[in-house]
């Protein structure tokens, strides 16, 4: 009766599961919004002297969860989900579901549509998260147990007419949510291999060998657009996928489903991406009308996108790392579909830049580390720079000190709280620095130097990221 699964109670429609819209409260019921008249001759079952509606929509919170603990101890797979997961999405969807069969049995009719479609869906999600379908199906018949159980818990000798009618309500639903679930399933086994995805990643494929693209694009129902936005990311763990006793493969295929289904709503499905449950690529198009041809950016590239649409696209890099649950850095470059490959090549580098100077997660452009971008590129000037700082490797702390000292603005009291230490530790440690390099992190001569060896060594040691 879970959102993956809930008991066969017929559920809400919930059509993004755990995606960002999810975020919004639940409707207090899962009954249409115009309620259905009950059927002609309907009497509504009395269990122990109260109607089974009432009796249902009264425990269904107490309902819910006795459906997701059954669950997490009689089907083992269950037990390696997220918490907030099982709590929240899960516990949701089961109480919907409750609600829909109270408001079967007051109408006598069958649950809307609209909750079979919600079914389907939410088994394709499982499908997706990688769930056996013994499990998908087995939940609707632990739910359909569970909720026999609570609403005759208290049935008298003569609710025998009223049990058997609502039995058959129940198994009616059974039916139709088992049929909808084994649907669902399927339609998500299938996702990765549907025309429509093959086609868009055969143009995605094309465009980053630098082929011609344009049968492909047509391949895919798709024009080509004048430039895209190129962007690589690099996507943290959720911590789900640390947490004791969650499967993390579980947990990495949710917030990968998550990012993607936000990144579609960003760029109304327009973007191309190869994604991985640690970052990718993606390709953003570019509307003639996103240029920067005006005004500021009147020098740019008639492919290049104005300020305006970069803070679009560092908004929606923001939005996709919120509805992950984990931070994500993004390097990003703009190109005609011509020079998609070495935009990627570009995004992917300006991406470990930013990586490596520990820039904080969002999306940065070159312009943005100009700077360490140029010191770090191969050469012997940036070897003898790195050289400078060697005397500081076998130094303790000196230099954590010296990094810190320089990203805090040179404020020895910004150091000493950063690092926990007195101000006049901070002090010594710098002195100790200049005797050691020859160069003194107090002098404004040295600092640029300094500066320029930190980048340097930093490339140095960097491992590439991709």
């Amino acid at each position: 009766m879970t959102g993956h699964n809930a008991p066969h109670c017929a559920p809400t429609h919930d059509p993004g599961g755990d995606t960002p819209a999810d975020v919004a409260p639940a409707a207090p019921a899962a009954t249409p919004a115009t309620p259905a008249s009950p059927a002609p001759d309907w009497r509504v079952p009395v269990i122990g002297g109260l109607p089974a509606d009432r009796r249902l929509l009264g425990g269904a919170r107490e309902l819910a969860e006795a459906v997701i603990g059954t669950l997490v101890e009689r089907v083992p797979v269950y037990r390696r989900l997220p918490r907030e997961q099982l709590a929240g999405e899960l516990t949701r969807d089961a109480e919907r579901r409750i609600r829909a069969l109270a408001h079967t049995a007051r109408t006598g009719r069958p649950a809307p549509e609209a909750e079979f479609t919600a079914v389907r869906e939410a088994a394709a999600r499982r499908a997706e998260e990688g769930l056996p379908l013994d499990a998908v199906l087995l939940a609707h018949h632990l739910g359909l147990e569970i909720c026999w159980e609570f609403a005759t818990r208290h049935a008298l000798a003569g609710d025998a007419a009223d049990l058997l009618t609502l039995n058959r309500l129940l198994l009616d639903q059974l039916r139709e949510a088992t049929a909808a679930a084994g649907a669902g399933y399927l339609d998500g086994r299938r996702r990765p291999t549907e025309h429509r995805y093959a086609a868009r990643q055969s143009l995605l494929t094309a465009l980053l060998a630098g082929t011609p693209a344009e049968d492909a694009a047509t391949r895919a129902g798709l024009r080509l657009p004048a430039a895209y936005a190129v962007l690589c990311l690099s996507v943290a763990d959720h911590p789900d996928e640390h947490a004791p006793e969650v499967d993390p493969a579980i947990a990495a295929r949710r917030k990968l489903r998550r990012l993607g289904a936000e990144l579609d709503h960003r760029t109304r499905r327009s973007a191309l991406y190869a994604l991985t449950s640690s970052g990718g690529l993606v390709l953003v198009p570019l509307t003639p009308g996103q240029g920067g041809q005006d005004g500021q950016d009147a020098h740019r590239r008639a492919d290049a996108p104005a300020e305006a649409t970069w803070a679009h696209l560092a908004a929606a890099v923001t939005a996709a790392a919120r509805a992950a649950g984990a931070p994500v850095q993004a390097g990003a470059a703009a190109a005609t579909p011509a020079e998609v490959p070495a935009a990627a090549a570009l995004a992917c580098e300006v991406l470990d830049v930013a990586r490596a100077f520990d820039r904080p997660p969002g999306l940065h452009r070159l312009d943005d580390v100009l700077l360490e971008y140029q010191l770090t590129r191969p050469s012997q000037a940036r070897a003898r720079l790195a050289a400078l700082l060697e005397p500081l490797v076998d130094g303790g702390e000196l230099l954590t000190t010296l990094r810190t000292h320089l990203a805090g603005g040179l404020n020895r009291r910004h150091t000493a709280s950063a690092l926990h230490l007195h101000p006049n530790t901070v002090d010594y440690r710098l002195r100790r620095i200049a005797v050691l390099t020859g160069l003194d992190p107090t002098q404004p001569a040295d600092v640029l130097r300094i500066t320029a060896a930190i980048a340097a060594r930093t490339a140095e040691q960097a491992t590439p990221a991709r």
